[in-house]
């Protein structure tokens, strides 16, 4: 329902700022003169545009931040040109014809209040400017959109993605113009999804370039290795039902991870005990295990190529990853996921769960 609500309100916040707009700019200060040195009254649809028009503002912001899709710094791009260009507007063109218009009414001009949307666009330009530097240089913020990375992230998390651990990049464009660091094994990091980039995820670095990584009944193989993973015991959330809970150590980050030894998808069923907008649980059911093939192994060793890395979810067997599709160029890396700084689980209880919020990524 929440979710409704703010999509509602970012698609009326385009109307409702154009109508702000045109009576800020052009119906107001004719107002003003009418009324010259008494009080100016303002029609009532015009007070209800001025009080929606920050809300909406808020909605399209936080639709913004939900979205999967949407390329966030040419957002922020073209929001600065847009208040840079409404600033120079108002200054040559539109500030002088007020002065005019107020001079010829016999009113003092300087006195001549600046209209509210522009005052917004001169407030906006420098905010604008510094976040577009922050989240390109140095720290983007991040929506968990799926379970793919369950125990370690939940759907509904909000994460500090930091920017320059595997160098910096000029916004939009993308183009490395300073090289800082390399991402390490374990690593949880932000890339474009190669089959689609205008979509990021979110997985674990698995493989490095040059790498040999074969999956077997959920563990991770590394060069002929055996990554260590130790059994901790059943995960249930009323969501996921049955789950193999266990602890990898994969280069320096030690986590927890989700598996289901299955011959098919993992099994989804309605039950009343998931409260999510999906209504269905994930129930692990591992009879065969150790008789069949697991759905999610590897039939044959991913060899890294250079310059590309291989990406897989700690949730083994519900992870949409590079062993479906392939590989993550170096080109395609956004960042490093360092901490959690908000929890929303819109799909869930849509309550924050404050134990998350400040958590450090492992």
């Amino acid at each position: 329902m929440l979710l409704q609500i703010i999509t509602l309100l970012a698609w009326l916040a385009g109307p409702i700022t154009l109508l702000a707009v045109i009576d800020d700019w052009f119906l107001r200060p004719h107002r003003r003169l009418r009324a010259g040195s008494g009080a100016m009254t303002e029609p009532a649809w015009t007070r209800a545009v001025y009080l929606a028009l920050p809300i909406v503002i808020i909605g399209a912001i936080l639709r913004l931040l939900v979205s999967e899709r949407l390329d966030f710094s040419l957002v922020l791009v073209l929001v600065l040109f847009a208040s840079a260009f409404v600033w120079v507007l108002d200054r040559f063109v539109l500030a002088p014809l007020r002065a005019r218009a107020a001079t010829r009414a016999g009113l003092e001009s300087a006195h001549q209040p600046l209209p509210v949307t522009v005052d917004y666009a001169r407030s906006l330009l420098p905010v604008a400017a510094l976040v577009l530097v922050l989240r390109s240089f140095i720290f983007e913020p991040f929506r968990i959109p799926s379970d793919s990375m369950m125990p370690t992230l939940q759907e509904g998390d909000f994460l500090v993605v930091n920017k320059f651990a595997y160098g910096m990049r000029l916004p939009v464009l993308n183009t490395k113009i300073l090289n800082l660091g390399e991402p390490q094994r374990g690593d949880v990091v932000v890339f474009h999804f190669p089959p689609d980039p205008a979509v990021n995820f979110i997985k674990r670095v698995v493989g490095l370039p040059g790498d040999t990584v074969r999956v077997r009944d959920d563990q991770l193989i590394i060069n002929g290795l055996p990554v260590p993973l130790v059994y901790e015991g059943r995960y249930n959330d009323g969501c996921y039902l049955n789950m193999r809970l266990s602890t990898e150590q994969l280069g320096a980050h030690r986590h927890q991870t989700l598996s289901c030894h299955t011959i098919d998808d993992l099994r989804a069923a309605p039950v009343a005990s998931c409260k999510r907008h999906i209504q269905v649980s994930y129930q692990c059911d591992d009879a065969l295990r150790g008789v069949l093939p697991d759905r999610n192994d590897t039939l044959n060793d991913l060899v890294v190529p250079p310059g590309e890395y291989l990406m897989i979810g700690d949730n083994r067997d519900n992870s949409l990853d590079g062993r479906f599709w392939g590989f993550v160029p170096e080109d395609h890396l956004v960042g490093r996921a360092s901490r959690i700084w908000l929890n929303l689980p819109l799909g869930r209880s849509g309550w924050p769960d404050w134990r998350r919020i400040g958590k450090r990524i492992e």
